[in-house]
């Protein structure tokens, strides 16, 4: 897993150059955003429980079936396995929110998620569901002004939206 600075560092070294400016100042911008990016995945994590229950209660109330026999969330254990798929999903996405690079998320969470779903004959369109379910719980809880440095959190919360984003079309 390599960080914003590492991956631009890297690039840069791949191809012999100094870093540009407007690597420079990317990487600033992330610096100055700093802050507000910890605030933020600080929220999540604060709220991860809350996020994840409430997003599968959301998930079952839509799509009662898969609570009922038969279901893929069906008895405490597949519902379980499920709550804890989730919480991992999240846990990745604020890792990856916290680095400011997905590929924690992809390489150590996503790659092969959906073969195992497969699987295991769980539907990804519902766990895709649970996803986008989690993305709007945390966005909400991102976007609550207490406790947040103050200012534009704007291109923060579509970092967090791609990374929920790219989760959820992994498993479909």
């Amino acid at each position: 897993m390599l960080d914003a600075f590492a991956k631009i560092v890297a690039q840069a070294d791949a191809r012999g150059e100094f870093l540009s400016n407007k690597q420079i100042e990317a990487l600033e911008n992330m610096v100055k955003e700093g802050n507000k990016r910890l605030d933020a995945v600080n929220k999540i994590n604060s709220n991860s429980s809350a996020i994840v229950t409430n997003s599968a209660r959301a998930l079952f109330a839509e799509q009662p079936q898969l609570v009922q026999p038969g279901g893929n969330a069906y008895t405490s254990r597949r519902m379980a396995a499920c709550l804890r798929d989730m919480e991992i999903v999240l846990r990745y996405v604020s890792y990856a929110m916290t680095a400011g690079d997905s590929s924690v998320l992809d390489d150590r969470c996503l790659n092969g998620l959906r073969e195992t779903y497969q699987a295991l004959g769980t539907p990804g369109a519902s766990v895709a569901v649970a996803i986008q379910k989690m993305k709007e719980a945390s966005i909400a809880v991102v976007n609550d002004a207490n406790g947040v440095t103050i200012g534009d959190c704007s291109s923060l919360i579509s970092e967090l939206s791609i990374y929920f984003d790219r989760a959820a079309t992994a498993v479909v």
